[in-house]
């Protein structure tokens, strides 16, 4: 048994675990779930500038329903009462759980039960339920894609399946496929009759009965529609990656997701943890019952504010439940915006054309030791951070990721001291000679609770603020004892945390928030769940500290 005292207890004990990626590749190729949007992504500028963003970076704009790619559904898919995403507390994305594989027992519009799932595996009461149905292999990505397969054709639960998840109070179950529900149990079956036909003639042949015999349909919309989304129970559909490999076993899983807080969808980053070979998986359930997940993310709005020139969030519905026969549709969202927004890691794109792509990261990139260093009694509105600052109140270790609390996220749009002036224009930032001793200290990633990496006074919004800009130049000459163009160059220091930092594999996440504001400073096991995002330059995401309770 592993003693677990300490964060660097934890975190030597988290360097052991075998992490398995369970998510789905998100591209402009991955279908979305029939009838909703496809992702869209537009670049609006780029470093040279372009007709809507002007100079200064590679900016997309994005369009998608959230049903595209691996993504998290709440009980507001059908109960227009229930919690959108961001009403989902980060304790209820991860916990104990199994992987059952039953691919050699479903087929094209079989149906499952819960005697299948539990003859292959013991399901707790509170577990986390993830069914691999095989139909992964159908996933855009892979040589057997097929969109139908995928979508319309993949297995799905009786009727019974409903209640005894119920009973056993499943935290939340994940499928392989398109849909929790089998997908003749929704609008499919009136967008494509002719697999309804064929589904009621398969029931037929394996099961000895009609369709509505099996799924009576007042029945199981008050089963499925009414009393399981009152439960609250949660779903994660459009599962990947590495899941066909694993077979049955239980592990410890995490479903985090981008905290969007109109939405009843969104991404997510689904893992699975396995001990190493001389532990076992009830030691692992000891050790995460110590651990406190402490959420770094700034809920995802439309009254999030953008960075300055950027386009907002937009939530439209496009569909409710009302509007299908039997009441079995569902809400659905399409979300529009600049990823320059909320809690987001800049990916290398971002600001060098040649580097990867958010999605291409390694996984390993976005989960290690780190710290969290508190300058908040340190800074004012515009100054400047050093090094020595932070070397002196961490132990900070080469290889680390580091974010940074400089107390700011206190005037975010979230906070009851939001001052988004502030908050933007504002914030502190880093000393010139930072981004050289990043990459000496071999730093993994930044975090920052401010907009930006940067001092906004290396950014446009030094010409955009004159008057603000004159007053840093006065604090500056202050603080180090020389004005702002002798100490940051304009044609070296312009977005030096971005162009001098990216093509180097050292990237930053910005607007972090939460609990970030009572964190003491200290090493930490921290990970940043990104979605898989193939195209993108940037990327929302769920930013976690781990710690020990003691």
């Amino acid at each position: 048994m592993h003693s677990i005292r300490t964060n660097n207890d934890l975190i030597d004990y988290m360097s052991t675990l075998k992490v398995h990626d369970l998510t789905q590749p998100l591209s402009i190729f991955t279908p979305p779930w029939p009838h909703d949007h496809s992702l869209e992504i537009h670049f609006f500028k780029r470093l040279t500038g372009a007709y809507g963003g002007g100079q200064g970076a590679n900016g997309q704009i994005l369009k998608w329903s959230g049903t595209t790619g691996t993504h998290l559904s709440t009980e507001a898919i059908f109960h227009s009462a229930g919690r959108r995403v961001a009403d989902v507390p980060l304790a209820g994305l991860a916990g104990p759980g199994v992987i059952v594989d039953i691919s050699d027992s479903v087929e094209d519009y079989g149906i499952y039960t819960p005697e299948m799932i539990e003859s292959r595996a013991e399901v707790r009461d509170g577990d986390i339920l993830v069914i691999n149905t095989g139909y992964n292999r159908f996933s855009w990505e892979k040589p057997e894609a097929s969109e139908f397969g995928f979508l319309v054709r993949h297995p799905g639960p009786s009727l019974d399946f409903f209640r005894w998840a119920q009973a056993k109070r499943l935290r939340w179950i994940g499928v392989d496929c398109g849909s929790f529900e089998h997908p003749m149990n929704t609008p499919i079956r009136f967008y494509h009759k002719e697999h309804f036909a064929k589904a009621c003639a398969s029931a037929l042949e394996k099961e000895g009965s009609s369709w509505d015999t099996l799924f009576p349909m007042d029945e199981y919309y008050r089963t499925v529609h009414v009393e399981l989304a009152r439960s609250g129970m949660l779903f994660v559909e459009s599962l990947g990656g590495d899941l066909p490999e694993l077979g049955t076993r239980r592990c410890w899983i995490t479903a985090d997701t981008v905290p969007m807080a109109e939405t009843e969808s969104a991404w997510a980053r689904v893992l699975a943890y396995e001990p190493a070979a001389d532990g076992t998986v009830e030691e692992l359930y000891q050790v995460m019952k110590q651990v406190t997940r402490h959420d770094l993310t700034s809920p995802l709005s439309v009254h999030t504010p953008q960075w300055l020139n950027y386009k907002p969030l937009t939530v439209s519905n496009h569909k409710r439940v009302n509007i299908q026969e039997f009441g079995i549709g569902r809400n659905g969202s399409t979300c529009e915006a600049s990823i320059h927004l909320g809690t987001h890691m800049d990916g290398e794109v971002h600001f060098h054309s040649a580097g990867r792509p958010i999605g291409k990261m390694p996984l390993d990139y976005w989960y290690g030791p780190g710290v969290i260093v508190d300058l908040s009694d340190a800074v004012t509105d515009m100054s400047v951070y050093t090094p020595a600052m932070i070397e002196e109140r961490v132990d900070l270790q080469d290889g680390d990721i580091l974010i940074i609390k400089t107390g700011y996220a206190r005037y975010g749009w979230a906070s009851p001291d939001s001052d988004e002036f502030r908050y933007m224009i504002r914030h502190p930032g880093p000393s010139p000679d930072f981004a050289e001793w990043c990459k000496a200290r071999k730093i993994r990633w930044i975090g920052v609770d401010t907009v930006a990496a940067d001092h906004p006074m290396n950014t446009i919004v030094r010409i955009w603020h004159p008057t603000t800009f004159a007053e840093a130049d006065r604090k500056v000459q202050e603080q180090l004892g020389d004005t702002w163009d002798n100490l940051y160059p304009h044609d070296h220091y312009y977005q030096d945390m971005h162009l001098n930092m990216f093509p180097f594999g050292i990237l930053h996440a910005e607007n972090l928030a939460g609990e970030i504001m009572a964190m003491p400073s200290g090493r930490y096991y921290i990970g940043a769940s990104i979605p898989r995002a193939v195209e993108a330059e940037t990327m929302w995401g769920r930013f976690v500290a781990w710690s020990v309770e003691t």
